[in-house]
């Protein structure tokens, strides 16, 4: 399956590229998704997610399909066919 990822302000920067099409199971964790991003675009590592305590922390906003993860199940959401991940830093202009 495909999800189409696109990264915002910042991250636009640091990764490289506006958007990116990641290759990847049906119905991995957001947390799963978000190690094959860093895989294919390391810039990224510290912008994304910490660890801390054991847990994983978000370093940025980050929407399925437009909702934000907070209201979903966080990093334990589950990816489908076809989402469109959006990754917003918390720090940016207009």
């Amino acid at each position: 399956m495909a999800v189409d990822v696109k990264f915002i302000g910042s991250l636009r920067n640091i990764a490289g590229v506006n958007k990116k099409t990641i290759e990847c199971s049906n119905g991995i964790s957001l947390l799963f998704l978000i190690n094959l991003i860093i895989k294919e675009l390391p810039a990224l590592k510290k912008n994304l997610v910490f660890q801390q305590n054991q847990e994983f922390r978000i370093n940025s906003l980050i929407l399925i399909n437009g909702t934000e993860i907070s209201v979903l199940n966080g990093l334990k959401t589950k990816i489908n066919n076809g989402d469109k991940i959006v990754f917003v830093p918390f720090i940016h202009g207009g």
